[in-house]
């Protein structure tokens, strides 16, 4: 199995740590600054005999040496400043985005791709239109930090371990999110009949505002642990066929009423990617949300095409 990864910053850097030290897959690092992908490598492929891993590791700045990976993350791209919205990043991103995408059609046509550059959903839509891979191929790693944040919130409160919450967060991966406290569950209890409505409500907009207090914290930066998390937990259940219900960005053509758009929802991943999106019994309240966050998508996915 084969993972490339496009972007040695931060975010890549550390998932392709994970990765190979999980022993999951061999990874190659790529990125346009010469020399950055392959010191990179060299560091992480040296502690391979104290970690005991035999997977290997290579750095490039040549699109070929991709060739044939199973799933490639796309997290090249600019990240956030303080005080900066994801949204604002748009048009710089897009255009990598789009230029990493013509190569992923060439060199990987069979690749699942995981998007991570931001503003997320509009990009993973982009990504899905220029390579003109089907709708299973690609996927937004969103909605996986997302729910890991709230987690570990939630955890502090409860004082229980975060792996005992399951989340449930869709929409987009902005101040928009959707977060569902009567779907989440601390094994298998809704986290609202555990907590009072207001600290569900103070976790709820402190979730949303998780990765700029990280930002702003940094000063110059953004979050990578977490998210390499996330872009971790999709590869190990699309290597090991796990069939994983995750949240993530996912192209909706129907589902929940929403067409033509890549949007955070439940979705089931496996061997081939997104196997299938779950629909969820929303409230009309909920269904009101989403729906504004799916056009804040739109507006976005329309401003990249202006």
């Amino acid at each position: 199995m084969k993972v490339a990864i496009i972007g040695a910053g931060d975010v890549g850097a550390c998932t392709a740590q994970r990765i190979a030290e999980a022993g999951l897959a061999d990874v190659v690092l790529m990125d346009i600054v010469p020399g950055k992908a392959a010191a990179l490598a060299l560091d992480l492929s040296s502690a391979s005999s104290i970690i005991r891993h035999s997977r290997s590791i290579t750095g490039t700045t040549d699109y070929k040496d991709i060739a044939g990976a199973d799933i490639a993350v796309l997290a090249a791209g600019q990240t956030r400043s303080p005080g900066q919205g994801r949204e604002e990043l748009l048009l710089n991103n897009a255009a990598v985005v789009k230029d990493v995408s013509q190569k992923l059609a060439l060199y990987c046509p069979s690749a699942i791709v995981i998007v991570v550059t931001n503003p997320l959903d509009a990009l993973t839509y982009l990504a899905f239109k220029i390579t003109g891979f089907s709708p299973n191929q690609i996927i937004g790693m969103g909605g996986t930090s997302d729910c890991a944040r709230f987690n570990m919130l939630v955890a502090a409160e409860l004082n229980t371990a975060s792996y005992n919450i399951q989340s449930i967060i869709i929409g987009a991966h902005a101040d928009t999110m959707l977060i569902l406290p009567r779907l989440s569950t601390v094994l298998g209890r809704p986290i609202t009949d555990l907590l009072p409505q207001d600290k569900v409500e103070n976790i709820i907009g402190e979730t949303r505002n998780f990765g700029a207090r990280i930002v702003k914290l940094l000063g110059k930066g953004s979050a990578s642990f977490g998210p390499s998390a996330g872009i971790f937990l999709l590869v190990d259940s699309i290597v090991n066929d796990r069939k994983n219900i995750l949240c993530a960005s996912a192209y909706v053509c129907g589902q929940y009423g929403l067409e033509d758009l890549c949007i955070g929802v439940p979705v089931k991943i496996g061997r081939a990617g997104i196997e299938e999106i779950i629909e969820l019994n929303l409230t009309e309240k909920e269904k009101g949300a989403f729906f504004a966050s799916a056009r804040t998508v739109k507006d976005l996915i329309k401003k990249i095409g202006e």
